[in-house]
C-alpha cells in the first residue's frame, strides 16, 4: 500500500465515483494470515449486509484469501468497509 492512506483512498474515491453508478456490487478481496480469528473478523464486518464470501487457503495453508461479493451504497461505505477491517493484523487489501 501507499505510504499515506488518506491520498490511497481519495483517489480510490474519485475512482469508484467516476467507473460506476451506485449502488453498485463491489468486490472486496483481502489476504490474511491464516491464524486465529482473521477470517472470522473479515466475515463478521461484512455480517448482514447479503455478502457472498469465499475463502481459499494458499497451498501452504499460512494465508486465507477471502472474496466479498456485495452490494454497497456508495464509494465511502466501500472505503469505510477498508478502513475497518485494516485493523485486522497482518491483512493486505487487493
Amino acid at each position: 500500500m501507499e505510504k499515506n492512506p488518506e491520498d490511497f483512498y481519495e483517489r480510490l474515491k474519485v475512482e469508484l465515483e467516476n467507473s460506476s453508478t451506485w449502488p453498485a456490487v463491489y468486490l472486496f478481496k483481502f489476504i490474511v494470515p491464516s491464524k486465529a480469528d482473521n477470517v472470522i473478523r473479515v466475515e463478521d464486518a461484512f455480517n448482514e449486509m447479503g455478502a457472498v464470501i469465499k475463502t481459499t487457503k494458499s497451498k501452504t495453508g499460512k494465508f486465507t484469501s477471502i472474496s466479498v461479493d456485495v452490494n454497497m451504497k456508495n464509494p465511502q461505505e466501500i472505503i469505510k468497509k477498508y478502513i475497518e477491517v485494516s485493523t485486522i493484523k497482518g491483512i493486505i487489501s487487493l
